[in-house]
């Protein structure tokens, strides 16, 4: 699988209480069982909320299937970029 990032526009985003991000949590997680059920290669590794955007890493068998996770959660996927490499303090010493 390929990991990808995608960044979400989301008014107020950055704002979110526990409860909001329980229900969108729920929500991603049961189209997540859904899609898995139906033999989909995705997985949701983690999220940030920042600003008016929310950006998350997950990893998939393509973009198609993040973009059709993000259609049936009713979330956008505004832009969905394929990781090429990770930047760490670490890989520099």
């Amino acid at each position: 699988m390929q990991r990808y990032i995608i960044e979400r526009e989301i008014p107020g985003a950055g704002a979110l209480g526990e409860e909001d991000i329980a229900n969108i949590s729920k929500v991603s997680n049961g189209v997540l069982d859904a899609m898995h059920s139906e033999g989909a290669a995705i997985e949701w590794v983690e999220s940030y909320a920042a600003g008016d955007k929310i950006y998350c890493i997950y990893d998939a068998s393509s973009e198609e299937a993040i973009r059709e996770h993000a259609a049936r959660g009713g979330f956008p996927a505004n832009s969905v970029v394929p990781i090429s490499g990770v930047l760490n303090p670490g890989k520099g010493r």
